[in-house]
């Protein structure tokens, strides 16, 4: 190895956000996210994580913009390209449970080499690839 530790992992993605309670009430209610920690911090600032039902995966820190330049970053973290992947093992189960749930979809579902996915935007318009991998 190079001297790093073997066993690492991506543990929490910063997701900036305009409003920590809308913010939270979406990613639970339209993706079925859990809450995992809402602690205040003072001073207006909390730190708030959501993650995947079953535990998998990285937590969302989502994270309330405090000044004009993190606003700007709002809906658009990545300039427009897909920011993060939603991995599920059931396609068509969760995609219909998402548009049931209001989750704008931006196209219809398509079967690459890789795997089943369709893109869908967040409450901000951050864009996501819903994908059931190819096993």
């Amino acid at each position: 190895m190079s001297g790093f530790a073997e066993h690492r992992r991506v543990a929490t993605v910063a997701l900036v956000v305009a409003n920590y309670d809308e913010a939270i009430a979406w990613y639970v209610e339209q993706l079925g996210f859990l809450l995992v920690e809402d602690v205040d911090l003072g001073g207006g600032k909390r730190w708030v994580t959501v993650a995947p039902a079953n535990g998998q995966g990285a937590r969302l820190l989502l994270a309330e913009a405090s000044d004009e330049a993190q606003s700007k970053s709002i809906g658009n973290q990545t300039g427009g390209r897909v920011f993060l992947f939603l991995e599920t093992d059931d396609f068509a189960r969760d995609h219909a449970a998402m548009l049931e749930k209001g989750v704008e979809f931006h196209e219809a579902p398509r079967f690459e080499p890789y795997g089943t996915v369709a893109v869908f935007a967040d409450l901000h318009g951050n864009l996501w690839d819903l994908i059931e991998p190819k096993r």
